[in-house]
């Protein structure tokens, strides 16, 4: 094996400098209280991954208003003073042991199955989503056909990200991420089978990244330059995870060329494979569409290529050879990882001391009595 080295360089994010290239992937949890609130131990959950090494710790999705955007029965929210003196034990036991750690901020949109405010859920268009609920969080069946979001209710979203990202400041975190992937209420904006509308919203690609552009500028002017701000992109989703941009390499470059001028840090990309091509040439694309050579680029290099910002890659790097290669290749500048470091919470310091890593067995990290389960997402 190479030398592991460049994983564990410094790397800043904004104006946060973290102490090396590996992070935290966010993964779903439902720990909180029914209230919301983060507990005691959940505390002790992103703890460890500060013991363990880890220079970026990203939370959770978080629901960041009391409308429509909470996705689970007992997922933390961000949205009064009681939650945030709750996340700020989180954010000062973290900052006690060295690591920085990002709130993710998550608008469940259609792809609700579990929120204490409003059993009605709210998309872009009235479009039922595919697949059925997620049975780990406690949901049975297909998901409902969403109300069609007005004028108004496009204005509450961009408030509540806008609140949250304010009140994350108040909560002691060093920034905040917004969950553009996956699903959810952004990402269904974004996806051109559950967006049918007629508006500024709707229709072209640069109609549908319309949103997720508008958030992250408002976010940006409400919490200052300071600040460090990211958002999460990926093609796949938690109840479609075959899905592709039709527009293919097109697609990308106007998400992430929009995105990278929305003020923005970083751009942190999602995929099964992070290393793997974004679009195979089976689904159209030739190797003369793309700069990245026969194979075609991984979406991580594409939204390097075309956002001009720090890459987060997100997606099977638990290997630190992979790891390592899709930094040393100019892919990413940090990458996250979700299950191997539910096997390993101190992936970092195993991986610098040359130990040998343990697998990720559910059943050894999931125990079937306990409240918590965790999902890459």
């Amino acid at each position: 094996m190479t030398d592991k080295k460049i994983l564990f360089e410094k790397v800043k994010l904004g104006n946060v400098t973290l102490d090396n290239r590996v992070g935290v992937a966010p993964m779903t949890r439902t720990s909180a209280t029914p209230e919301g609130s983060a507990t005691a131990q959940m505390v002790s959950y992103y703890t460890k991954f500060t013991r363990g090494g880890f220079g970026l710790i990203i939370t959770e999705g978080v629901y960041p208003d009391d409308k429509y955007s909470q996705g689970y029965l007992d997922q933390p929210g961000i949205i009064n003073n009681e939650q945030v003196q709750a996340w700020r034990k989180v954010t000062d036991s973290v900052h006690k042991e060295g690591s920085k750690i990002f709130i993710q901020l998550m608008h469940a949109g259609a792809l609700s199955q579990g929120n204490r405010f409003n059993k009605t859920t709210l998309g872009p268009s009235p479009v039922q989503p595919k697949g059925e609920k997620l049975s780990i969080y406690g949901g049975e069946g297909s998901f409902p056909v969403p109300k069609e979001a007005t004028k108004e209710d496009i204005a509450e979203v961009i408030e509540g990200f806008v609140k949250s990202a304010v009140r994350a400041k108040e909560a002691g975190f060093d920034g905040v991420e917004i969950h553009g992937a996956n699903g959810y209420i952004l990402d269904q904006f974004l996806t051109d089978y559950t967006n049918e509308r007629m508006d500024e919203y709707g229709g072209s690609t640069e109609n549908r990244v319309r949103l997720l552009v508008e958030v992250s500028k408002a976010v940006r002017e409400a919490v200052g330059n300071e600040f460090t701000i990211g958002i999460r992109i990926s093609q796949g989703k938690v109840n479609d995870y075959q899905h592709k941009w039709a527009g293919k390499e097109k697609d990308a470059e106007i998400i992430f060329g929009q995105l990278g001028s929305a003020g923005l840090d970083y751009i942190h990309v999602t995929e099964y494979e992070a290393w793997q091509p974004a679009f195979s040439k089976g689904e159209g694309t030739v190797a003369t569409e793309s700069a990245f050579g026969d194979h075609g680029a991984s979406l991580a290099a594409l939204a390097k290529k075309y956002g001009g910002l720090p890459v987060l890659a997100n997606g099977h790097l638990e290997d630190p050879a992979r790891a390592q290669e899709i930094i040393e290749k100019g892919e990413a500048d940090v990458v996250t990882i979700g299950r191997g470091a539910l096997a390993n919470g101190d992936w970092v310091k195993k991986v610098k001391n040359g130990k040998p890593l343990e697998e990720f067995v559910p059943e050894k990290v999931l125990s079937p009595d306990a409240k918590i389960k965790d999902f890459e997402a």
